[in-house]
């Protein structure tokens, strides 16, 4: 398992056991956390899973494909330097203690 911790606008904090292979979307539709609504369900057409990933730790991540950064520049709150879609963060050892933040709004 990996773990990941998903931070609310408010500054709630969950952590999530997410095993190897699965997306962060996945693991936190499955969890109930707010904010990530994800309605296309893992296919990256919709950026309903838009996500601040910590800065410190965005290089450990594979780069994002043509078509996330498509979606990117449509999501509803603000497109930042460390914008990612959940669906596309694959859980493996390498990104294991993330912290990414759930953005205000995603539709």
């Amino acid at each position: 398992m990996v773990q990941i911790t998903v931070i609310q606008p408010s500054g709630t904090a969950s952590q999530l056991d997410v095993p190897e292979g699965w997306s962060l979307m996945q693991a936190a539709v499955k969890n109930g956390i707010d904010g990530i609504v994800a309605e296309c369900g893992g296919s990256c057409v919709c950026a309903t899973c838009h996500v601040y990933v910590e800065q410190e730790r965005l290089t450990e991540l594979p780069p994002p494909g043509e078509d996330e950064l498509e979606l990117l520049d449509e999501v509803k709150a603000e497109r930042r330097p460390n914008s990612r879609l959940s669906c596309q963060i694959k859980a493996s050892p390498a990104i294991d203690g993330l912290v990414v933040t759930v953005p205000e709004c995603q539709t």
